[in-house]
């Protein structure tokens, strides 16, 4: 079973066409915090990166992002992004889980608070 979901299923990291085109052209280029792998081949013309478990793209940190997306030519193994002191670590899009950010005052809300600024309109 696990061959065949492996064979079918491209969500579930990398199929095994992936994996062949991979050892066949692909050059190891880096890893970054999430374990994802990151690979380009002989010429550096084509950038993929192999996710460690569901693919989503969001996990891909900035870095890398523009690596892949031939923003910059050198990986950030090679040439780190200096950072600033008020930035956040990368996080990956949390919508629709539990940790998603709801703003003040939505409906999604756990702690609704009690709304003063409507009065019901009574008729006379």
């Amino acid at each position: 079973m696990s061959f065949l979901l492996r064979a079918l299923t491209w969500w579930n990291s990398q199929t095994i066409n992936t994996q062949f085109w991979t050892w066949r052209n692909g050059i190891k280029v880096g890893e970054d915090a999430e374990g994802n792998v990151f690979y380009q081949n002989k010429d550096g013309s084509r950038r993929w990166v192999i996710y460690s478990g569901e693919s989503q793209a969001s996990r891909v940190s900035p870095e890398w992002h523009g690596w892949l997306h031939h923003t910059w030519d050198e990986p950030p193994t090679k040439a780190p992004l200096a950072r600033k002191p008020w930035e956040k670590p990368h996080q990956e899009n949390m919508t629709g889980t539990q940790g998603a950010y709801y703003p003040e005052g939505s409906l999604y809300r756990a702690d609704q608070p009690a709304r003063r600024d409507y009065d019901a309109w009574q008729p006379e």
